[in-house]
């Protein structure tokens, strides 16, 4: 367009490069305003032929007639594209819906080239992904001149792992009921149910962000710790997966051979593989580890996925879909309290699975055992931090969530506990691994 032309334009010009009418140009109607029009001052009679707004009727507005000749496509646009994700691999099928879509002459995700589509109707186009990267990558419609009449969004994902088998690919609402935690799942592009081939654990994709790290606020009945404090703002910057259970005594003895749990006959009366194994220690665990590729959540993961977008002590539960403050509510969520300090465990450990989930769909994180991580214990900094494994070396590791016994202060999301001695029947662990 010559320099000339004002960013008010006449309405024929407007009409001209936004299309509003969505119709093809007809050139004799144009000519016909230009020769009785020209060469005559915009304004006056038949001065619609001003096309450049510079006052005059000439061929400056009959060349920018002719290099904007063709089909409006200015007001194209993409209602949906399905389906809207796909395997990195590329090879998928997808239908392209949407307004104006006839101009389209070539199509690109992410900036690669699509090389087979197909415009079957002006509001439907079709094609064949290329190969791509996981996440969300831009779909874009340009015309023969090269330019953009559309855009959307396609993701490609990952729908198989080498070391477990894909149960669901995307969360289920009914589960994950945090509905950004499911929109950052999907981002991932990663499956967000799997059981790991070499254990039989079943677990659920974390996605990455940020979150403030510590007691941020106490309980109606507790304050915070000096150990929870400072809060400091934690951002994890890659999805990782968890346990979705804290990890059994039958998947234990199934890899272990043998089951070193408290919470067996005949100090249990009743047999139940399902509890949680207990009577771990760190190094123990880590055999359980090393051939299976698992391992276990540092500090800063756990805390982030037990609160699961929540800032109170408790995270979220049937009735307080924001977490909660209140004291009276953590039974819905956590067994705890034993011979001690009321609360529903009756001093022994349950099954896993049977309290609540919180809004990730990861049940048991508070109460039941205490979990193991993987960090040396040290106190908090108020510096912010990205993805902190806490030191390098000390004399505890961290324990986190609380067990069956003791007051609810224990079982709350910035909790932390260390032991001095060997493991007993409070203290087990979950596991975690990179996608």
């Amino acid at each position: 367009m010559p320099a000339s032309v004002a960013p008010d334009y006449p309405l024929n010009l407007r009409c001209l490069k936004e299309c509003k009418m969505g119709k093809t140009l007809n050139l004799l109607t144009v000519l016909a305003v230009l020769v009785s029009g020209s060469p005559r001052a915009h304004g006056q009679t038949g001065g619609e032929g001003d096309i450049n707004g510079d006052g005059q009727v000439n061929g400056v507005d009959l060349a920018v007639v002719l290099t904007s000749w063709g089909t409006c496509t200015v007001g194209a646009s993409i209602d949906g594209v399905f389906p809207s994700r796909g395997p990195v691999a590329g090879g998928t099928p997808i239908a392209i819906v949407g307004v104006d879509l006839g101009a389209t002459a070539s199509v690109t995700i992410g900036g690669v080239l699509v090389p087979k589509f197909n415009v079957v109707s002006p509001t439907v186009v079709t094609a064949v992904t290329p190969p791509g990267t996981v996440g969300p990558k831009e779909l874009v419609l340009r015309n023969s001149q090269g330019q953009q009449i559309a855009s959307g969004s396609f993701l490609y994902a990952i729908t198989s792992l080498q070391w477990a088998t894909v149960l669901e690919q995307e969360a289920d609402p009914a589960v994950v009921t945090n509905s950004a935690l499911r929109t950052a799942i999907a981002a991932t592009g990663l499956p967000w149910r799997v059981r790991d081939n070499g254990t039989g654990i079943e677990m659920l994709l974390v996605p990455p962000g940020t979150f403030d790290m510590g007691c941020i606020l106490g309980s109606d009945s507790y304050g915070c710790f000096p150990s929870e404090l400072p809060v400091h703002t934690v951002t994890l910057t890659n999805a990782f997966y968890v346990g979705r259970y804290e990890v059994t005594q039958a998947q234990w003895q199934a890899k272990m051979g043998s089951n070193p749990s408290w919470f067996q006959p005949p100090n249990t009366a009743m047999a139940d593989t399902n509890r949680p194994v207990e009577t771990v220690s760190w190094n123990a665990i880590q055999a359980f580890l090393s051939a299976t590729g698992l391992r276990l959540p540092t500090e800063a993961e756990w805390e982030y996925a037990c609160r699961a977008g929540t800032t109170t002590p408790y995270h979220s539960g049937p009735g307080f879909p924001n977490g909660t403050t209140n004291d009276n509510l953590v039974s819905e969520i956590a067994w705890w309290g034993g011979w001690c300090c009321g609360g529903n465990s009756g001093s022994v450990t349950h099954a896993v699975g049977t309290k609540a989930a919180n809004a990730l769909g990861v049940h048991d994180m508070l109460g039941n055992v205490w979990e193991w991580c993987n960090d040396w214990y040290s106190s908090y900094s108020s510096a912010a931090q990205t993805n902190p494994a806490g030191p390098a070396s000390g004399p505890y590791r961290v324990l986190r969530g609380g067990s069956w016994e003791g007051f609810a202060d224990g079982v709350r999301s910035s909790n932390r506990g260390i032991t001095p001695g060997s493991p007993d029947g409070h203290v087990g662990f979950r596991v975690a691994r990179n996608p």
